[in-house]
């Protein structure tokens, strides 16, 4: 008997499947829109919100899920997962227009989140200069190796340069602001005299230092603690008009690995997240990227989880950066970098076009990657 062949489609290019089995290409964009389908959250509705969205997601061949009780109105508040293909939630972002309870803004919010990005993944090279860095700690601590490596970087392709001054690896003590700004001095004067263009960002929870590092030409602070360390870091990024890397730590270096607990991590960091965006925002600063911080608080278990849905962080409006390169989640304990190198580049090959910024040690590996790609 004659069997049809059949095949899952697991492509993200749809419009050029349809392409290649000779689809009307004036409804072919309309068409892939039925083919994408979301899942989305939306989270505190009340009853009455639930239940309208509910049912124009029904009347539309959608559905949405909600608390049980919405129906009776015996909860106050109720999530909720809206779930469709790409052009059924844009019939109901425009349906949600003329309905009351603020719903209309919440058609505005879908909508949003439909908007395509296209996330070109840009290099961030890693210069330490520090005696106690994880994998590199005392490689670069003499300012002409720094000098070396920082050109070295750029000469591999490495789009922004992040230099640290000090460690924050887990169980790492704090360095004071003066000491920061020694290491910190003959590298900048190094970067302004030769007139480096890269642009350049310091790792640092300090205002202090962030302040003297701004004062010198640089565009991007990079803080680790999110702001919880400083908060005064935000007015000075702001008054310099500069860019921050706002990442999610899970308490200081020095503890932050003693039993981390989230209720479900990825939605714990995300909300974390969006309150330092709004602060941010709050303080005047314009240009933000965020960073769940991989290894920063954090379980394997919970690394590999944030990994797997990524893409959830779009949703907040934000360049999203990973830094993943010769992090403990790789499982070497030796000191072979050359191998975690290689591991962490197989493991950022699941980011690339996911996220916008990849922070790593070895640029010449990840670079060739992304050619690849």
């Amino acid at each position: 008997m004659e069997r049809f062949i059949i095949k899952e489609l697991t492509s993200n290019n749809l419009s050029e499947e349809l392409l290649q089995i000779g689809f009307d290409e004036g409804y072919r964009n309309v068409f892939t829109d039925k083919l994408r389908h979301k899942n989305i959250k939306i989270y505190n509705l009340t009853p009455a919100q639930a239940n309208i969205l509910k049912q124009l997601a029904l009347s539309v061949g959608a559905d949405c899920g909600t608390h049980r009780e919405v129906i009776t109105g015996k909860v106050e508040k109720s999530d909720a997962i809206l779930c469709g293909n790409i052009s059924q939630i844009k019939k109901i972002a425009q349906k949600l227009k003329p309905q009351p309870f603020k719903l209309n803004l919440l058609g505005e919010n879908l909508l949003s989140i439909l908007k395509q990005q296209s996330h070109e993944t840009k290099l961030v090279g890693i210069l330490n200069i520090t005696p106690d860095s994880f994998s590199d700690g005392g490689e670069y601590y003499k300012i002409e190796d720094a000098q070396k490596h920082l050109i070295k970087l750029i000469e591999d392709g490495a789009d922004i340069i992040d230099i640290g001054a000090e460690s924050t690896r887990p169980y790492s003590e704090e360095i004071s602001p003066e000491v920061q700004i020694e290491r910190l001095k003959p590298i900048l004067n190094f970067i302004n005299e030769e007139k480096i263009k890269t642009p350049i960002s310091i790792d640092t929870r300090s205002s202090i230092v962030a302040e003297f590092a701004l004062d010198r030409g640089v565009k991007i602070i990079n803080d680790v603690s999110g702001f919880d360390y400083d908060t005064k870091i935000a007015e000075v990024t702001a008054r310099y008009n500069a860019t921050i890397i706002i990442q999610h730590s899970y308490g200081i270096p020095r503890k932050m690995q003693e039993n981390p607990q989230y209720k479900n991590v990825v939605e714990d960091i995300y909300f974390k997240l969006k309150e330092k965006i709004e602060f941010a925002q709050k303080k005047g600063i314009n240009n933000i990227i965020i960073d769940p911080g991989i290894g920063f608080g954090k379980t394997r278990e919970n690394n590999f989880e944030i990994l797997n849905r990524i893409e959830e962080f779009h949703s907040l409006n934000a360049p999203i950066m990973v830094g993943l390169s010769r992090k403990s989640l790789l499982g070497i304990k030796e000191h072979d970098n050359g191998l975690k190198d290689s591991l962490s580049a197989a493991l950022s090959f699941t980011l690339i076009n996911k996220i916008d910024y990849l922070r790593v040690h070895n640029v010449k590996l990840h670079k060739a990657l992304l050619n690849l790609m």
